[in-house]
Parts: C-alpha cells; sequence; structure tokens
C-alpha cells in the first residue's frame, strides 16, 4: 500500500552531480528485464528491473505534494501511470491525469521515458497535444546523479539549476509491488510529486492511449 510519509527532513544537503559511463544490454521481457551485470552498474540494472517488472500494468494514483505544482498540470487526486513498454535501453512510462478541461475529461498528454546512455540513466519528458503532435515544451529532462539505488534515482536538471542556483531536478522511487512515486526536487526534497499505489493495478484495456502513442517522438528538446 502507498506509504504517506513523503517529507524530506533537511533542505540542505546538495544534490552529487556524477554519471555513470555504463549500458545496458540484454533482452526486455514483461514484468522481467534480462541485463548483464558485467555492462552496468548493479544499482542501475536493479533499478530498471524494478521498473519493468509493472510492465503491461496501470495502476492509480494521487497528487501527494504540491509546493511547486506546475501550471499545466491539473489538480486533481485521479491519476493514473501505465508501464507500457519496456525493452533493455529504454521504458515508456505513459501518465494520465483527469482533466474535465480536456477532450473526454482527461490530460494524455505526458509520457517518461527512462533511457540507458553513455552517462548511465536518462530521464525525458514526452509532452503531446490532443491531436498526437509534439507540445512546444516537450523532451526536456537529464541524466541520473551518481549511482543511486535499486529504489530510487534522482537527475540533475542543469538548465533548472543555473535558474534557481541551486541543485534542480527529478525522482522516481519504485518499490514493485507497493510503490511508485515520481517528482521535482530541489535541494534534495521534492517539490512537487506524484505517487501510484503498484498493489491495486487496474485493467489496462479500460485506459485509452496516451495522445500520440504511434508517432516516435522528435527526441528534440524544447524549453526547459
Amino acid at each position: 500500500m502507498i506509504n504517506g510519509n513523503s517529507n524530506r527532513t533537511s533542505r540542505y544537503p546538495a544534490l552529487l552531480l556524477g554519471a555513470a559511463l555504463m549500458f545496458v544490454t540484454g533482452m526486455a521481457r514483461t514484468g522481467e528485464m534480462d541485463v548483464s551485470p558485467s555492462h552496468v552498474s548493479p544499482s542501475h540494472a536493479a533499478f530498471l528491473e524494478n521498473l519493468s517488472a509493472q510492465c503491461g500494468q496501470a495502476f492509480p494514483g494521487r497528487l501527494r505534494v504540491t509546493d511547486d505544482l506546475p501550471g499545466d498540470l491539473p489538480d486533481t487526486d485521479h491519476l493514473l501511470v501505465h508501464f507500457r513498454s519496456c525493452n533493455a535501453d529504454e521504458i515508456l512510462i505513459p501518465f494520465h491525469a483527469e482533466d474535465n478541461n480536456a477532450d473526454a475529461g482527461w490530460d494524455r498528454s505526458r509520457t517518461w521515458f527512462v533511457t540507458v546512455v553513455d552517462q548511465g540513466l536518462e530521464l525525458r519528458h514526452d509532452h503531446r497535444e490532443a491531436d498526437g503532435s509534439e507540445s512546444g515544451r516537450t523532451w526536456y529532462g537529464g541524466y541520473s546523479i551518481g549511482q543511486g539505488s535499486a529504489s530510487r534515482q534522482d537527475f540533475h536538471s542543469p538548465e533548472r539549476t543555473w535558474a534557481a542556483r541551486m541543485p534542480v531536478g527529478w525522482r522516481i522511487e519504485i518499490h514493485p509491488g507497493e510503490v511508485y512515486r515520481y517528482g521535482t526536487i530541489a535541494n534534495d526534497e521534492f517539490t512537487w510529486m506524484v505517487e501510484f499505489d503498484l498493489s491495486r493495478p487496474v485493467p489496462v484495456a479500460e485506459i485509452p492511449r496516451v495522445w500520440g502513442h504511434d508517432v516516435p517522438p522528435t527526441r528534440i528538446p524544447g524549453p526547459p
């Protein structure tokens, strides 16, 4: 079940700005990631395996931290995450939010991409319009910070860090069968965060495809 304890006790520890120079090999299967320990750091491999353990499933969620809620994200407690696709070097995770102003009452514009790169892991955000075209602000993100762990990886945003004059980025936490969390961080603490209950799968057949799902992203970054 979801653990509601999302607070951090300190805003002062700085993020470690490091990156792993390794990559994943092997084949991915639903619910399992086959990787070679000789070609990937153990923590990155274990993290990818934990993400892929949910592949093909969807789960309900809600907002947990809203201090710095993005202006384009509906303020709603009706959320869904769908672990749509997992292979050896990339995992796609669409994120749906109820929105009465959107077609059919849901915003289906977002997909998180977690990709294996020479620098370690990379997090990117694919944003789409309702017609499937790319939004003006899309494909922003950053690289993993250090090795992280099987249950948590932080990603650094150089542009946002420079603008804020403090370490800024994103965090993903994953405990298979229990909870998945995603949000922005500043000085090692969540500034906003969504949380999904991995003990309560919902029928994937009832979830429409994310907008633009049939058109690969150009992978050209928009504004951060």
